[in-house]
């Protein structure tokens, strides 16, 4: 019989993580691979925190939706005849079929199972053959509802009905990326999402870890935005999110072979702006890679204590793609793009291995992974919270 890992040991002991970065440790591999682990930390993180679902500027008429899901709850997005964005979980309080999937328009959700039909805003308008049920009233019956929130362009949900609002606590990273205006910033609906084989946190360490690119990515495509002029700012210790800037060798370098922006630079960026790259966490689901031309965004969606799903999507100034040759100059960048990303990929992959390893210790961090080391600041109290909260109801 295995026995539960989750003892006042394992929680006692993540203080050393949140420790200045010259003195902390990693967590316990054991957070990245335990199942055990995996379903406290949906309590300790995921049904708390505000999690981005997607971009605004998907559901911008009067019926349009997509779904998505995380931490196994099916989630569906969808503009009210009346305009109001709304989420809700797109399981039929029936049969729990699913009312909706995909993406699309329409004016309600009707579950193909049994054709129980729910408005956009998630009321139960119709119940074929229930008449005969004992005391059963369609209007006491709803998909339910989570909170909403937009910030530059990108919609955040929290299934915590008493969560404190996202952006006061985005101050400090909102005014670092104003000048991209990310809000009418253009970009496709991504294609759905991969399944990746490692723990989502490896994903969100590696999308801001200023150690490996010089390594890893070590060649044309990367060598002009150095490790040694990584910086990781401090911020108030309530902020909802980290970052690091990183600055490039010349001005308005951008990932491709010809290492310069292509596409136009978004019109409102300082000079400062225009000779770094920005890397913006907002956990546990956000991440941002900023250049002059063209941002990526990455939607992490944990799916289980060893894989998650990402949707990776970009934006570009509103005026870029009005250019005739917008798509040969996009696909260059995005071409320099996969390549740095499949490098990620097989590292990250190796790293989830080596994490079930009897030898896999608690390693110590360089100065220039100071990201992580912020992650580590944004998680631990979570957890142990979570932990104190869960012994006192034993």
């Amino acid at each position: 019989m295995t026995r539960s890992i989750l003892n006042d040991t394992l929680f006692n002991a993540m203080d050393l993580s949140a420790l200045s970065v010259d003195e902390a440790v990693t967590l316990a591999p054991e957070c990245y691979t335990d199942a055990e682990f995996y379903e406290f930390e949906k309590e300790a993180v995921f049904n708390h925190e505000w999690l981005c679902v997607g971009r605004e500027s998907w559901v911008q008429q009067p019926g349009d939706y997509f779904t998505t899901h995380i931490v196994d709850e099916p989630i569906v997005i969808a503009r009210g005849l009346d305009g109001v964005l709304r989420a809700m979980s797109s399981v039929c309080q029936h049969r729990a079929m699913l009312v909706a999937e995909g993406a699309g328009n329409a004016r309600a959700f009707v579950c193909p199972y049994h054709h129980w039909t729910y408005g956009l805003d998630g009321a139960l308008v119709n119940a074929p053959a229930m008449g005969k049920t004992c005391n059963f009233d369609r209007k006491n019956i709803a998909l339910p509802t989570f909170q909403v929130e937009i910030w530059h362009g990108f919609i955040f949900i929290n299934f915590d009905p008493e969560a404190a609002p996202l952006a006061p606590r985005l101050s400090s990273l909102s005014s670092l990326i104003a000048n991209y205006d990310l809000a009418n910033a253009e970009g496709p609906r991504p294609e759905p999402g991969e399944r990746h084989p490692w723990n989502w946190k490896v994903m969100l360490e590696n999308n801001n870890d200023g150690y490996h690119a010089s390594r890893l990515h070590q060649g044309p495509l990367h060598d002009f935005v150095p490790s040694e002029q990584a910086v990781f700012p401090e911020l108030p210790a309530d902020t909802a999110g980290y970052y690091r800037t990183n600055g490039t060798l010349h001005k308005d370098a951008s990932f491709n072979a010809t290492q310069r922006a292509l596409l136009p630079v978004f019109p409102d960026l300082s000079e400062e702006e225009r000779n770094r790259m920005t890397f913006v966490n907002i956990p546990p689901t956000l991440s941002l890679v900023m250049m002059s031309d063209m941002v990526i965004y990455l939607i992490i969606r944990a799916e289980g204590p060893e894989h998650h799903t990402m949707d990776t999507g970009l934006l570009v100034a509103p005026d870029a793609t009005k250019d005739p040759s917008y798509e040969h100059k996009l696909q260059m960048n995005w071409a320099a793009s996969e390549e740095i990303i499949s490098q990620d990929f097989h590292v990250d992959e190796l790293v989830q291995v080596g994490l079930r390893s009897r030898h896999a210790i608690r390693g110590r961090y360089s100065w220039q992974e100071g990201a992580q080391q912020a992650f580590n600041g944004w998680l631990v109290p979570r957890y142990q919270k979570a932990w104190q909260q869960w012994r006192a109801r034993k």
